[in-house]
């Protein structure tokens, strides 16, 4: 199924323009160049437009909001969509406050997106003005499960028909869908919400792979998920040798997406066609 979206990768080196989560910032950044891409993180009105221009794809993250980076958002957005850049969309917290629902709104009514990519309660929250969250986390309530994986399925696959976007719903089951077309995943470990940015990481390898797979934009975040769930599988299994703790989780996750190629991928990915 995966066949040259890792190699395209880093065979092309894409630039990937993130505006995004200062908490997370350099572990983006890192794991851009781990997938063989290349970051460029630049959230300043006076250049997004100019560096917008010359990536090959932008990431809107929403998980540090002020007013700055909003306005610099909305314009690299609307250069991404001019240029026919893919453009991906990490609604962080969408549905905790006034300021991020209103950002979250606004920036799916003036930007096109090629890829949203959240936890349930914020997709839910987009797509029905409903849908509570636990800060930045999925409500209990909201969570995917083996019993409602089918109408989480047909709910991603109409959101995707509204908004013409790939929808990307994180959890313990991860979903990927087009209209047409649903992925269910189940790669990933409980070790990967022990430490902050494993979502915003995953967004940053979104950019990068759909930024050098742009005509295959479905199955390139399918890749991405899975990749990404795969390689906290693997850093466990290394964590435990080491006898390590959370911070060298972290490093360990990074250096198994820098090690990541097809084959691990096709091996290791364990997901299902709904």
């Amino acid at each position: 199924m995966f066949d040259q979206i890792i190699t395209n990768v880093r065979n092309n080196v894409p630039l990937v323009h993130a505006i995004t989560n200062y908490v997370t910032v350099n572990d983006c950044a890192n794991i851009v160049l781990a997938s063989g891409g290349s970051p460029i993180m630049a959230d300043d009105i006076n250049e997004v437009t100019d560096i917008t221009s010359i990536a090959s794809a932008l990431v809107l993250n929403m998980g540090t909001l002020n007013e700055r980076t909003v306005a610099s958002m909305l314009a690299a957005g609307k250069q991404a969509n001019q240029c026919g850049l893919p453009v991906v969309l990490d609604p962080v917290g969408a549905g905790a406050s006034a300021f991020r629902n209103k950002t979250a709104f606004q920036l799916l009514e003036e930007i096109k997106f090629s890829v949203i990519k959240g936890n349930i309660s914020e997709i839910k929250f987009l797509a029905a003005g409903e849908g509570k969250t636990a800060g930045v986390d999925a409500c209990e309530a909201d969570k995917v499960t083996e019993e409602n994986l089918k109408r989480v399925a047909d709910f991603a696959k109409a959101f995707s028909k509204r908004t013409g976007s790939v929808i990307a719903i994180t959890g313990a089951i991860d979903l990927v869908a087009d209209e047409d077309h649903v992925y269910a995943v189940r790669n990933g470990h409980l070790m990967m919400s022990k430490i902050t940015g494993t979502g915003c990481m995953l967004s940053a390898v979104t950019g990068s792979y759909v930024g050098a797979n742009p005509d295959n934009v479905l199955k390139a975040t399918a890749a991405a998920v899975c990749g990404m769930g795969l390689c906290g599988e693997l850093a466990y299994k290394k964590l435990c040798e080491l006898h390590g703790g959370t911070g060298t989780y972290r490093m360990l996750l990074i250096d198994e997406m820098s090690r990541l190629n097809e084959i691990m991928l096709e091996e290791g990915a364990k997901y299902e066609c709904l």
